[in-house]
């Protein structure tokens, strides 16, 4: 019989990380951590990283391994996170896969596409033209050619984009096409859940964590990240949060301005991981209550534990059905 392995999954803000512990406490689980920010280490308050006591209570996976300046890609998240999810099943746990960068719980569930051979020469005059013109430019040389595929990406996610313009380049067919031709032996069976809020309670849930980011600390935080020597451009750092905070700490924006920005930014991107997540039909939707104190955070509420710990009994109850 196939390991079963449980993806919880959905927005930002939608109470992931607590419902992952929950569960590994039931299920004798580990956690491995599918967010491509949480990786990095000093980028604690902007990602939501789980606390230490949270980390010292249940063992994770893929959270503090990397400085900001070092590279990091899905295609190593996908053969590392395999490794992982062996050495867990060996052990007789179970692995539970929490996260929202849907690239990398794709690269999990079905495998990602890198087979197409580099062209140094055209990649570098790619990134030559991502100098004079930007990220844009490169975008929308993107969507002429192939624009299914830029309307699963961002113009920031350029190397992304001009990985995708390199394989148009070198073969003259899109990189989705090779894609889903992609298919790997996988002795794993995926069971993939995702949390869902009515959307005005998770906009709220949003607003008041990142109030909760500001009180904590974001703009300290961001500082010591600089004072260390890493660059403000790090694509580590072209996250929201930091990129809104590095602004204010240049004088291009007020901090009031700020934290309006990243609260405008990080609605719009859970908006889009939603977007990325409803596509895939496999994904077993949970619903949350629509009732909440809107003068107390709704992660603070007892009821909202009391739900959690309701939805991970669900999941558990699906897992020995599946």
């Amino acid at each position: 019989m196939e390991p079963k392995i449980i993806v919880i999954t959905g927005p930002t803000c939608s109470g992931k990380t607590s419902l992952s512990l929950i569960l590994a406490e039931k299920l004798n689980g580990e956690i491995i951590s599918a967010d491509s920010r949480q990786i990095f280490r000093y980028l604690n308050i902007g990602t939501a990283k789980p606390s230490i006591q949270q980390l010292e209570k249940v063992k994770h996976y893929f959270i503090d391994i990397l400085d900001p300046d070092e590279n990091y890609n899905v295609s190593r998240f996908e053969n590392d996170a395999i490794s992982v999810m062996d050495s867990i099943v060996r052990r007789n746990k179970v692995p539970i896969v929490v996260g929202g960068s849907g690239l990398y719980i794709k690269a999990l569930v079905d495998g990602i596409f890198n087979e197409v051979d580099v062209d140094e020469t055209y990649r570098n005059e790619l990134s030559e033209n991502r100098k004079k013109h930007g990220n844009e430019y490169l975008y929308s040389e993107l969507l002429k050619v192939d624009p299914e595929s830029a309307h699963k990406m961002l113009p920031q996610n350029w190397k992304r984009v001009m990985r995708a313009l390199e394989v148009f380049h070198l073969t003259g067919r899109t990189i989705g096409s090779f894609q889903k031709e992609h298919k790997r032996q996988m002795h794993f069976k995926f069971l993939q859940f995702g949390l869902n809020w009515e959307r005005s309670i998770l906009y709220n849930n949003i607003e008041k964590r990142v109030d909760q980011m500001i009180a904590l600390g974001l703009v300290a935080e961001t500082e010591e990240i600089l004072a260390k020597g890493f660059n403000k451009d790090l694509n580590a750092l072209n996250t929201v949060g930091y990129k809104e905070i590095i602004a204010f700490l240049e004088g291009d924006i007020t901090l009031e301005r700020a934290v309006e920005l990243i609260k405008r930014n990080t609605r719009r991107f859970a908006k889009r991981q939603l977007t990325w997540f409803r596509a895939d039909g496999r994904i077993s939707w949970l619903e949350l209550p629509n009732t909440y104190r809107p003068d107390i955070d709704i992660h603070q509420q007892s009821d909202l534990t009391k739900d959690l710990d309701n939805i991970a009994d669900e999941i558990i109850r699906r897992e020995e059905l599946g």
